[in-house]
């Protein structure tokens, strides 16, 4: 019996970058029993490689700059343009890792930004150094209106597990009113951990 490869023994390319092509999963194999791979363009399109070509080098994109010597926006190898990639692959490749918190959950990307770097651009403007994409409803899509530029601190405060209070008519989370008013905030989630209410424990 001829000696051959088990495909157990395959290099898994999951997560691998080759070129301007993120791989993304498996893709069954092709009619010579070659493996194929499911990958992300940086322009923003889908498309099935074998693996052995991008290894090589021969396949680098997903046919985007064929017969170009330059990138079409020269912003593909920016902040704001891997940005744009991982907020697509969050909602929109089930083999990611962030996929369970984020297209599982029913969280999309609008259609103007899917299909357009260009149009995110327009919308967003450049990733400001120390800033990351935020939605400022985090319940809600990526859309124009509902996304920001946002430092670490200010999206860790924006997360569903924040407890909202309203005082004097002015509503916060609770990390921001123990700033304000000088309470340690680890005291106060113990109180509400106890059955205080955050109006309680705030007092």
């Amino acid at each position: 019996m001829a000696s051959g490869k088990s495909p157990t023994n395959l290099v898994d390319l999951t997560g691998m970058k080759f070129n301007r092509l993120s791989v993304v999963e498996r893709s069954g194999r092709n009619g010579r029993g070659l493996a194929l791979w499911l990958c992300s363009c940086e322009c923003g399109k889908s498309v099935v490689v074998q693996g052995a070509k991008l290894r090589s080098g021969h396949t680098k994109s997903c046919g985007c700059i064929v017969g170009k010597s330059s990138e079409t926006h020269g912003l593909s190898r920016t902040p704001t343009y891997n940005s744009w990639c991982a907020m697509k692959q969050r909602c929109n490749y089930e083999s990611g890792n962030a996929y369970k918190a984020y297209g599982a959950k029913g969280i999309k990307v609008c259609e103007r930004w899917a299909n357009s770097f260009d149009d995110f651009l327009a919308d967003m403007g450049e990733r400001p150094e120390g800033m990351t994409l935020d939605r400022i409803d985090s319940s809600g899509d990526y859309e124009p209106g509902n996304c920001r530029w946002a430092t670490k601190k200010q999206q860790d405060r924006n997360r569903k597990s924040n407890i909202l209070v309203t005082r004097d008519g002015v509503t916060k989370c609770v990390k921001d009113w123990c700033d304000e008013l000088g309470l340690n905030v680890d005291q106060v989630y113990g109180r509400i951990r106890w059955g205080k209410t955050p109006e309680e424990a705030l007092r």
